[in-house]
C-alpha cells in the first residue's frame, strides 16, 4: 500500500539528502534541480516502486510560470497515483527528461514540448509531434494567439 504523501515526502528527503519536496495539495513538488534523482528514488525504491508513468503534461501559469506534471503509479504493487509538479519559469522553460527511466514518457514530452514549449534536456527525439514543423507558437499557452482563419 502507498504511504501517505507526507510519510512519502519524508522517506525521499531521507534518501536523498538536500532535497527538500513541499507538498502542495496532493502533489510533491520537485525543484527541476532534482527531478531525476526524486523520480529514480521512486521507481528504485521497493516500498514505492512506481514503475508506471501514466500522464506527463503541462499547465500555465501566465505570466511567471509553467509547470511540468507528472501521475505515477505502480503495477507492481497496484498503487498510486503519486502527483509530482515541476514549476518552471517562462522565460527557461527546460527540464530533464525523463524518458532514461520511463521509456513511455517519450512521446508525452513532445507532446508537452509541441504545445506548451518545454524544452526536455537529454530527450531521444524531441520534435514536433502535432504541429508541424515552422509553426509558430505553443498553442496551449495561454499567451498564444491564433492566427485569423478568414483573413485573406
Amino acid at each position: 500500500m502507498l504511504p501517505p504523501i507526507e510519510e512519502l515526502k519524508s522517506v525521499v528527503e531521507q534518501l536523498l539528502p538536500g532535497v527538500s519536496l513541499p507538498i502542495e495539495g496532493s502533489a510533491l513538488v520537485v525543484p527541476p534541480k532534482d527531478l531525476m534523482a526524486v523520480c529514480r528514488c521512486l521507481k528504485d525504491t521497493d516500498r514505492f516502486h512506481l514503475d508506471y508513468l501514466a500522464n506527463l503534461t503541462a499547465v500555465d501559469y501566465p505570466p511567471e510560470r509553467i509547470e511540468v506534471v507528472y501521475h505515477l503509479y505502480s503495477m507492481t504493487h497496484k498503487h498510486g497515483p503519486v502527483t509530482l509538479r515541476v514549476k518552471l519559469d517562462r522565460a527557461k522553460t527546460a527540464v530533464d527528461s525523463v524518458t532514461p527511466i520511463w521509456r513511455g514518457a517519450e512521446f508525452q514530452e513532445r507532446e508537452v514540448y509541441d504545445l506548451f514549449g518545454v524544452t526536455f534536456t537529454g530527450h531521444p527525439d524531441l520534435r514536433r509531434i502535432l504541429m508541424w514543423e515552422g509553426f509558430e507558437g505553443y498553442p496551449m499557452r495561454k499567451d498564444y494567439v491564433p492566427e485569423d482563419q478568414n483573413a485573406l
